[in-house]
């Protein structure tokens, strides 16, 4: 089994963490307002550490992006562009970076090709327990700088067929922040458009734009956006859509049934469909779900397709692949006819066949009654809510023994590292089929992010196959593992949802499912 040595990661599991550019804009009224606007955005919960070198959670994330800036980016049509490089180069075992002149750290000094090498050894090294080895830069590779040609050399010992699109996504601190990685929990030391300038967690916290500020994606420029960017946590989606009606928020997702109200006051949106129902089983030892029989049976004893119309509100799709969003290189369908589909009479049958009995309307087994307990996004809106409560009924209904918890996107980590679970509702958002492999191979936490323990022989030689192939020659063997996944119930991925984020009075482009900070522009109300 391959290692991955690494903290478990949440925010890739929460969206948030694809480097992907999306067209259109949201906004309203014409031009106006100014660069010396405030912008607020409301965020459903606290976003926890905010050290890039410690978090992955996907509020922090997409926070970190005002302050942090990778060496390149991913355009809309999947195109690489420049970030902090001007120039680049790579191969599936090495890359090469020249960074711009003059980019500088928010305290004036100047960054230097020694400071980015150093994020990226202190990520790629396995001891460091880093959030986003494996996502951002593989395990074990090795950064060369040269300051007096502004030069990173990075060098792998295996091949990495998408080495630019996982360097897009590798946030660049300064060398103050380097020496300090906890300091940055509630503080910034980056390249990044903006600063933070004051953190109240809990409540809100504020960035203030940066002067001079020349070498955002493709070279955009920040003497156009807005003074400051606070961001505000409110946690209940009828609460944010007042107060963007009221006109105290400028930025806010919702999801719910308040959408008929913003809609009906034009309040402008987009929204990117993103994966929602994912559902992970934990194969640990001690847990039912390590056996495939109650992993299948489980599966089948739920109708998916009516908890996604919960879910969504009747707005999704249905899933075809892992968590995969666009520009992602591999686009087949790993999901479709690789669920069983709603037969509780099958179900029965899978748990008969490996032993269970029901007595009392409650499967056992060794004298152990069929228990599960199931974490799932609190913060994703009551539709998710009400679509846990029809699922839990539903396996209740079945005979096993159902406790839901909710969770918050700051509290992930320490609930996946618990595995006091059995089953979790966890959609999973990545850009590239190569960023998968943490998650569904190598060490469980604390050491590794394979947070289910799966042990799938099939996924592991696929996904090691593929590797060897540059690009998208080796989307048929991608595909392949992750349809290994879908076949054996690792994981369940069943529907897809538009994620309505509304602004008024602001205009701006999205990277995923998160404003490009760049793009950000106050208008008219």
């Amino acid at each position: 089994m391959r290692t991955r040595k690494t903290r478990t990661a949440a925010a890739i599991t929460v969206i948030g963490l694809a480097a992907t550019g999306c067209g259109g804009a949201a906004g309203g009224g014409g031009a106006g307002g100014g660069a010396g606007d405030t912008v607020t955005i409301s965020i459903p919960s606290d976003p926890g550490t905010l050290s890039p070198m410690n978090t992955s959670v996907s509020i922090a994330v997409t926070m970190n992006k005002y302050a942090y800036d990778p060496l390149v980016n991913i355009a809309a049509d999947g195109k690489v562009i420049s970030g902090l490089a001007e120039k680049w180069s790579a191969t599936p075992t090495s890359a090469e970076f020249v960074l711009r002149d003059g980019v500088t750290c928010q305290d004036g000094s100047k960054l230097t090709a020694t400071d980015v090498a150093a994020m990226f050894n202190h990520v790629a090294d396995p001891k460091n327990a880093a959030a986003l080895i494996g996502l951002a830069v593989p395990p074990m590779a090795k950064a060369k700088a040269d300051d007096a040609t502004r030069t990173i050399t990075l060098s792998l010992e295996s091949p990495a067929p998408f080495l630019l699109q996982m360097a897009a996504l590798m946030p660049i601190p300064c060398k103050k922040g380097m020496a300090d990685p906890k300091g940055l929990a509630r503080a910034t030391d980056g390249t990044g458009p903006y600063r933070l300038d004051k953190a109240v967690p809990g409540d809100q916290y504020t960035y203030v734009r940066r002067d001079g500020y020349t070498w955002g994606p493709g070279g955009a420029k920040g003497s156009e956006l807005p003074a400051k960017v606070v961001f505000k946590v409110v946690a209940n989606e009828s609460t944010a859509a007042n107060l963007l009606l009221a006109g105290q928020l400028d930025v806010a997702e919702v999801n719910g049934p308040d959408r008929q109200r913003l809609d009906a006051a034009k309040i402008a949106s987009q929204a990117p469909m993103l994966p929602l129902g994912e559902l992970l089983f934990n194969e640990g030892k001690g847990h039912p779900t390590a056996d495939f029989a109650v992993r299948h049976a489980l599966v089948s004893a739920v109708d998916l397709k009516q908890i996604g119309s919960v879910a969504t509100g009747g707005l999704g799709k249905p899933a075809t692949n892992l968590g995969e969003i666009a520009p992602t290189p591999c686009t087949g369908d790993t999901v479709t006819g690789n669920v069983p589909p709603h037969d509780p009479a099958k179900a029965a049958a899978s748990l008969t066949e490996a032993g269970w009995t029901k007595a009392g309307g409650v499967w056992t087994k060794d004298g152990k009654p069929l228990t599960i307990t199931v974490p799932f996004p609190g913060t994703k809106g009551p539709r998710v809510t009400s679509a846990m409560e029809l699922m839990a009924k539903q396996w209740t209904d079945f005979g096993a023994k159902v406790t839901t918890k909710p969770i918050q996107h700051a509290t992930l980590d320490a609930i996946l590292a618990s595995d006091a679970w059995d089953i979790i509702w966890l959609p999973i958002a990545v850009q590239l089929p190569d960023q998968l492999i943490p998650f569904f191979d190598g060490a469980a936490p604390p050491k590794g992010q394979n947070f289910g323990h799966v042990d799938n022989p099939d996924y592991r030689r696929l996904t090691a196959k593929a590797a060897t192939k540059p690009g998208q020659e080796g989307c048929p063997d991608w595909e392949a593992a992750n349809a290994a996944l879908v076949k054996r119930l690792d994981v369940v991925t069943f529907v897809t949802a538009p994620k309505p984020i509304y602004a008024k009075g602001v205009a701006f482009r999205l990277e995923g499912d998160s404003i490009i900070p760049t793009s950000l522009r106050k208008t008219a109300r």
